[in-house]
């Protein structure tokens, strides 16, 4: 049995060019095909991928908001104890100063 499409008199220069020839067909033939499969096997998985990824960015914006609203809070409790601290100090003074009143007025009496 003798193949058709391969001359029965070619040199060998011939055959070796021929057979060159046909292995980079078949290589074309595999790259394809496995482009085929890997896109087919793969797409589901990327897109899902691609899915959570949006997901987890929306997640994140909202997690960057939620961090600007509490360091607005952390500065507005900053600002809330700066003045319950001066209403302290003032509070302490009014009372060191009604304890000297007080002072002064038990030793006048005596």
């Amino acid at each position: 049995m003798t193949l058709s499409f391969i001359p029965p008199a070619m040199s060998v220069t011939g055959a070796v060019i021929f057979i060159i020839f046909l292995l980079l067909v078949a290589a074309a033939i595999g790259i394809v095909t496995t482009w085929f499969y890997a896109r087919s096997v793969y797409t589901p998985v990327i897109n899902k991928l691609e899915g959570e990824k949006a997901d987890l960015q929306r997640e994140v914006s909202g997690l960057k908001e939620d961090v600007r609203r509490l360091e607005r809070d952390i500065d507005g409790f900053k600002t809330k104890i700066g003045e319950l601290e001066k209403d302290l100090s003032e509070r302490e003074k009014k009372i060191k100063e009604l304890q000297k009143k007080a002072k002064d007025s038990s030793l006048r009496s005596e």
